[in-house]
């Protein structure tokens, strides 16, 4: 059905390929070999100094047009193919420069497509159509079927209008404006139509042959087989017959295109002529009908083989003598014999079979007959004498139907004719005018084909007897082709005429279809497919002809044409379904690269064109739709899973765009509801001098916190100027991008140059996202070796997030010794995930472990969840309300309640306050270099220790290490806080999360610590630090954390996970390192940690 598709895309790395390495046409624009090639002589010269500057991006207006003037885009097709064979017997001093295209519209689209349009079905099964489906049911066929192919002819003209189409027809049009997820699949489809369309071609050639020209020549012989003997020996005929014609076929296809090129006119002939041989009978049985009569016993038509005489009797010399036709149904030749029920009780008649235009047989044939396999063909109103409820006899006497028919079987044998509406498109590189020729050229040729076909329903019901129409085989009219019993002069007109055609057809699909595989090889969006975009040295696709003729065969060995023609249907059908939708989305998404020459389609008109397709597909066959669209949907999803790189500009792209401008209006309108809520995350990440990630496993985090199917952003900064860093920041972005891939983290990489890495780190909390596609949730590293003073501002840049993401009512995760957790490959068999929730933070601390157990590393791990009971509590209720509230959320965990008593704050505990105290003010008030100011820290430390080992240790209490904690007080503000016992007062200054850090050296829990006062810090710094001196606010935060850190511990030193909630920043920034050795303190012995901070907001809820 296509004719001599050929590419003109280049093998990837070829002379046009553009630095992508996608196979592309040739460019005449910016950056454009040829561009490059001339730039000196560009500007040399000319009054263009000012723009000399960029000369290597910008060529001359002059330069461009004169390209674009010559810019031609020439396919490999058949004059190249002559040309390149004609080289191979002889070197040749110089290459022959290639002609300009030269094929206008009539020799260029409407010919070819007329030639491919008319095809088997007109002359082998148009009359069998117009007989068991009537001529209103014939032409309800007709019309649904050229309906759709004009609307997508305008669909395809639209679309070969918007600028220049390479050959590659409709797998270009819809590659281009789909995409090549969809261009892969439905170019596949297009080209196995177009196999199986040969095959088709190759079996209506062969029964032509079989049937009515040679029949002797079949090899199993047919005569005296019956039912389905019979049938099963034509259908070996034709496979045998049609193997050898497919490979003498490809014989000639293979040794050169050239060959099949120059007998196209010859085969457009022979189509011509026998349509023209079918108007002069027409015309002639209006004057003179032919003598074409069929016998009927009774209403039955008979067999033309089975008589001599269409009689029972005949006188011959006053004797009556018995026929052919008596012997055929009695038992002798005598008249006294005993003969068929039927026979006796009905007269034989003989009618005329084509009775003539004027004879009015049409308003017996307006209507539809359709019949079961084995019924005997009947002529309306012709009365019978037969009994209803005995079982015909003698049934091979008698002209049966050979198959059960039905209104959507037609539909699906009737497609294929009028398919073929491509062949313009096909040779659009070999047009003078594409964009002009291909719209009219197919149109016209649709138009044209489609009267024929319109006419030809109408005149065969007018001039054909219906048992005749009804009649596949012309088994009543002495074998004749049905339609070549209406032709003038004669018969053998339509039989050679259709026998040529079909032969020209099948060629023409044995060479295009390669072509075609060719093409979609080498754009390589199917990898397995890539061998076949190799051929002879001359662009011939030799490996894809040899599967082509082995797809073909397939179609051979199914050996019936009616079997045949569905599925051809069903992948033409799907093709020219995507070509409408692929003008309709153009028109609809007013892509500002939508500008066809054609003005004369609408989007409603392609999906009108759309819709017929895909009625016509299940009207067809639903289960072969079904096979075909599940085709196209596995090569769908494998050109998606392979990842298909090109970018062709397509309008699926388009259809994203919009689509998520769409949405992201849809989310402005407010916050999602809590059922709604899923971790948005930005991950801070920082790079190194080489700009590579110095934190991969957060992203390994972040992967297997995915779950909940939201935004990813990885962030980070890079310090300088934007005109200065750009480079950088690119490599750090692909860095960015490339550990993405790696750890198969979905989502979006962002850089920011900045000034300071602070303000860079404070751009990407404010600016990342768009609209309401924003992140809701920061995930950071805690600093390692903060005490240190070289990472003292790395600290205070930690901080400074808190303090940001707690102002934007963002959540905040910090996972901290983040080393230490698994990678996506590692698997945890066993081992738990404890949740220790001591302040409600929106439900943050429920809904990450259920998260983290969706992901195939933890998804073995069990959920355990530890509350804080204070004195007041009834702790067994606590736990009962915390089971029910858990079955509510549908979370499956286990559950345990802490009981904390109240404890004296121990010695240890005054001593690492009044150490943190101490290097807080020294830092304040000392201005000393960096090794003095570490001396003094030193000095200050060694200092205490002492003081504590002299001092009495009578007076003071050994630290508690039993089951015990912190009481927990709910603050009504964004910022809650843990305290020492509901007895103390509360501090003032808010508690939050940070981040993990290099855990500190401490006394073992439960040793017995003496402390004193300090007399030579007193001393030396004119201070006053003894304990009753101390910042009681920061005495109860250490007595809490350290308590918390001895529960914890406890249970869960073994967990493969711990969240807890993260204490807030103080308001103010005096006691930045303060808040530091609090959460070091609080998260002390523990491997893995998740510091949560809650943003403020509900994020899950009990309801559905």
């Amino acid at each position: 059905m296509m004719n001599n598709m050929t590419d003109c895309e280049e093998g990837e790395g070829g002379p046009n390929s553009q630095g992508d390495g996608n196979p592309k046409e040739s460019s005449p624009f910016i950056n454009s070999s040829m561009a490059m090639d001339e730039k000196s002589q560009q500007y040399d010269g000319k009054n263009m100094a000012l723009f000399e500057e960029e000369m290597d991006t910008s060529p001359m207006v002059s330069s461009l047009l004169s390209t674009l003037a010559n810019y031609s885009n020439l396919p490999t097709g058949s004059k190249e193919h002559e040309e390149a064979e004609n080289n191979e017997e002889g070197a040749r001093p110089s290459k022959k420069p290639v002609k300009a295209p030269q094929l206008g519209t009539l020799m260029g689209v409407y010919l070819p497509c007329i030639q491919n349009i008319f095809g088997v079905i007109l002359f082998l099964r148009m009359t069998w159509m117009v007989g068991i489906g009537g001529v209103l049911g014939s032409f309800i066929i007709v019309f649904m079927c050229c309906s759709t192919t004009m609307l997508t002819a305008i669909s395809m003209s639209a679309i070969a209008t918007n600028g220049v189409v390479p050959a590659g027809g409709s797998y270009y049009m819809i590659s281009r404006s789909l995409g090549p997820e969809f261009g892969g699949a439905v170019g596949i489809c297009f080209y196995l139509g177009t196999t199986f369309a040969g095959a088709m071609y190759i079996l209506g050639c062969i029964e032509i042959l079989l049937i009515y020209i040679v029949p002797q020549a079949a090899i199993f012989k047919i005569e005296g087989l019956e039912g389905p003997e019979a049938e099963e020996a034509l259908l070996n005929n034709m496979r045998v017959y049609g193997t050898i014609v497919l490979s003498f076929m490809a014989l000639v296809v293979f040794v050169g295109v050239k060959y099949v090129n120059k007998l196209a006119l010859v085969f457009l002939a022979c189509v011509i002529l026998s349509i023209l041989a079918v108007y002069a009978g027409v015309i002639k049985t209006a004057i003179e009908p032919p003598d074409f009569p069929v016998c009927l016993l009774g209403n039955r038509t008979l067999l033309s083989k089975g008589y001599d005489i269409c009689a029972k009797v005949i006188e011959i010399d006053n004797d009556t003598v018995t026929t052919k036709l008596w012997r055929s149904f009695c038992d002798s030749e005598y008249l006294n014999a005993t003969c068929d029920e039927y026979f006796n009780n009905n007269n034989v008649t003989e009618i005329q079979g084509i009775p003539g235009v004027t004879s009015g047989i049409l308003a017996e044939n307006l209507f539809g007959n359709y019949l079961e396999k084995g019924v005997v063909l009947e002529k309306r109103g012709v009365a019978s004498d037969a009994d209803v409820d005995s079982p015909v006899t003698n049934s091979n006497r008698y002209v049966l139907a050979d198959m059960t028919s039905f209104f959507t079987l037609l539909v699906g044998i009737y497609f294929p004719s009028v398919t073929g509406i491509m062949a313009g498109s096909n040779r659009s590189g070999d047009l003078r005018d594409a964009q002009k020729s291909i719209p009219i050229g197919t149109i016209a040729a649709i138009s044209t084909t489609s009267t024929v076909y319109i006419s030809c329903v109408v005149l065969f019901g007018a001039c054909i007897e219906g048992v005749v129409l009804r009649d596949k085989f012309g088994e009543g009219v002495s074998g004749n082709l049905v339609i070549g019993t209406l032709a003038w002069p004669s018969p053998w007109v339509i039989v050679f005429g259709s026998f040529f055609s079909t032969c020209g057809a099948g060629l023409q699909s044995l060479t295009g279809a390669p072509r075609l595989l060719q093409a979609i090889s080498r754009d390589g969006i199917i990898p397995f497919l890539r061998i076949f975009g190799h051929g002879k040295a001359n662009g011939e696709p030799t490996w894809a002809l040899l599967l082509t003729a082995s797809i073909c065969e397939i179609g051979i060995i199914i050996a019936s044409l009616d079997a045949v023609a569905p599925i051809l249907s069903m992948f033409f059908l799907m093709c020219y379904m995507f070509v409408n939708l692929a003008c309709a989305l153009q028109t609809l998404l007013r892509t500002p690269n939508w500008r066809p020459r054609f003005k004369f389609y609408h989007w409603a008109l392609s999906f009108l064109g759309m819709s017929l397709c895909l009625s016509l597909m299940f009207i067809c066959s639903w289960f072969y739709a079904i096979f075909a669209m599940g085709i196209a949907g596995c090569i769908y999803k494998y050109i998606e899973f392979c990842g298909a790189e090109k970018e062709w500009g397509d309008g699926i792209r388009g259809i994203s765009l919009s689509a998520a401008r769409f949405a992201l209006m849809r989310l402005e309108e407010g916050p999602p509801h809590t059922k709604n809520w899923r971790p948005q995350i930005l991950v801070l990440v920082s790079v190194d001098a080489e700009q590579n990630v110095e934190q991969p496993r957060l992203l390994s985090l972040t992967n297997q916190l995915k779950a909940g199917k939201g935004l990813t952003i990885v962030g980070t900064s890079v310090q300088g100027t934007f005109l200065d860093n750009y480079t950088e920041s690119q490599r750090a972005d692909q860095s960015l991008r490339k550990l993405m891939e790696t750890e198969k983290v979905k989502g979006f990489s962002q850089v920011v140059i900045s000034s300071n890495l602070r303000d860079g780190t404070s751009h990407l909390i404010q600016v990342g996202g768009l609209g309401g596609l924003k992140h809701n949730t920061v995930m950071v590293s805690w600093p390692r070796n903060w005490k240190q003073h070289e990472y003292h501002q790395q600290f205070r840049n930690f901080i400074e997030v808190v303090r940001e993401t707690t102002i934007a009512s963002m959540a905040l995760l910090v996972p901290k010794n983040i080393s230490s957790y698994p990678s996506n490959g590692e698997r945890f068999t066993e081992g738990h995930i404890d949740v220790w929730w001591v302040v409600h933070d929106g439900g943050m601390l429920m809904l990450l472990p259920f998260l983290l157990r969706q992901h195939k590393v933890w998804r073995k791990c069990k959920m355990r969840i530890f509350t804080v009971a204070q004195m007041d509590d009834n702790s067994i209720q606590m736990k009962k309300d915390l089971m029910i509230f858990l079955y509510h959320l549908r979370i499956d965990a286990e559950v345990e309640v802490v009981e904390m008593h109240d404890s004296d704050i121990s010695a240890y505990t005054y001593e690492k306050t009044l150490i943190m105290e101490q290097r807080s003010q020294i830092l304040k008030q000392m201005h000393l270099t960096k090794n003095e100011m570490e001396r003094e820290i030193q000095s200050i430390t060694d200092s205490s220790r002492g003081s504590i080992r002299r001092k009495n240790p009578s007076t003071l209490r050994p630290q508690h290490s039993a089951e015990e904690g912190t009481s927990v007080a709910e603050k009504p503000e964004e910022e809650v806080q843990l305290i020492h016992s509901k007895n103390t007062s509360t501090p003032t200054n808010p508690t939050s999360a940070t981040s993990p850090a290099a855990p500190t050296g401490g006394a073992a829990k439960g040793k017995t610590l003496l402390v004193a006062t300090p007399e030579a810090g007193k001393d030396h710094f004119n201070m006053k630090p003894e304990w009753e001196n101390l910042n009681q606010t920061d005495l109860r935060r250490m007595h809490t954390a350290m308590r918390l850190n001895e529960v914890i511990t406890k249970k869960s030193k073994e967990a493969k996970l711990v969240l807890l909630n993260m204490p807030g920043p103080p308001k103010n920034r005096v006691g930045d390192e303060n808040y530091m050795e609090f959460l070091e303190v609080l998260t002390e012995g523990l491997n893995r940690v998740l510091l949560v901070r809650g943003g403020g907001r509900e994020v899950i809820t009990i309801y559905s």
